[in-house]
């Protein structure tokens, strides 16, 4: 499998990773958190990490649990910044501080292929930064996710960062996806983040690996010529060989390219995110 590595910013440090956490620097906080991808030994000793981390997420089941604080007087609220953009932190009960940095490949590579004016669709766009990313490029921004406090959060994302005009959409993004087709609408980028099960607007269950397919199919359909897709997937029911066997059966001219997206801990480990898959043309 081909990696893709991402890389740290001034704001972000991936600094170690092991025993199935990892310990990160946002600005100038450092938290520890759990990650079942890093299955392998830390480099540092636990004395070393706990030494260094304001805060550590204690899980009390699998998608919940509480924070921690290991020294005196951070906040649990504060704001990094990449390049232009300032991105909001909170810690929260689900152990996600509200952006997931290994996304900067992919802000970058926005930045790199959207123009003034080109139309942009964020699909499970969470907080943002891939929307704001791209309305720092002039284009204009559809923004759709099914919670409303990750909208409301982007939208306070895109405010720090003296932005305005994305569009706002609290919806089943497959489901906006579908009626997009219908209203003939046609995007120049298109990005989506959909987790390995996921509930939607109207607390319908859906598992990727049966909805890959399908969204994969409406991005086609609202793809512009010359556009690109960017997805990123989190299953291991969805594995590179199931990508690749569905982007053969439904893309049809376009280069796909299906990599395992990663990252480097300034100790020298590697850490593994998921597979991300780029259509382009």
């Amino acid at each position: 499998m081909k990696r893709t590595f991402t890389k740290h910013w001034n704001d972000y440090e991936l600094i170690d990773a092991g025993n199935q956490e990892k310990l990160e620097r946002w600005g100038d906080i450092i938290t520890i958190r759990p990650d079942m991808n890093a299955y392998f030994k830390a480099i540092l000793s636990e004395k070393e990490w706990r030494n260094k981390a304001h805060f550590e997420f204690v899980e009390s089941s699998k998608s919940s649990g509480t924070w921690q604080a290991l020294k005196k007087g951070p906040p649990t609220k504060w704001a990094i910044n990449f390049k232009q953009l300032t991105l909001n932190i909170e810690l929260t009960k689900f152990k996600h501080v509200g952006i997931f940095p290994e996304q900067r490949v992919n802000w970058d590579f926005i930045a790199d292929n959207l123009n003034d004016g080109d139309r942009f669709l964020n699909l499970f766009a969470y907080t943002g930064a891939a929307s704001i990313a791209a309305r720092a490029k002039g284009a204009d921004v559809f923004h759709c996710d099914s919670v409303k406090q990750v909208i409301s959060w982007g939208n306070e994302n895109m405010q720090s960062s003296g932005l305005s005009d994305i569009h706002w959409i609290h919806e089943d993004a497959l489901k906006f996806a579908q009626r997009e087709i219908k209203r003939g609408k046609k995007y120049n980028g298109i990005v989506m983040d959909p987790p390995a099960f996921g509930i939607g607007a109207k607390k319908q269950r859906w598992k990727i690996e049966n909805k890959f397919p399908e969204l994969l199919a409406a991005a086609l359909e609202l793809k512009e010529p010359g556009g690109f897709i960017v997805i990123n997937t989190y299953s291991p029911r969805l594995d590179e060989e199931k990508i690749r066997k569905i982007t053969k059966e439904l893309v049809a001219h376009e280069k796909v390219e299906v990599t395992t997206l990663s990252m480097r801990t300034t100790t020298g480990k590697t850490l593994e995110y998921g597979l991300r898959t780029i259509i382009t043309g």
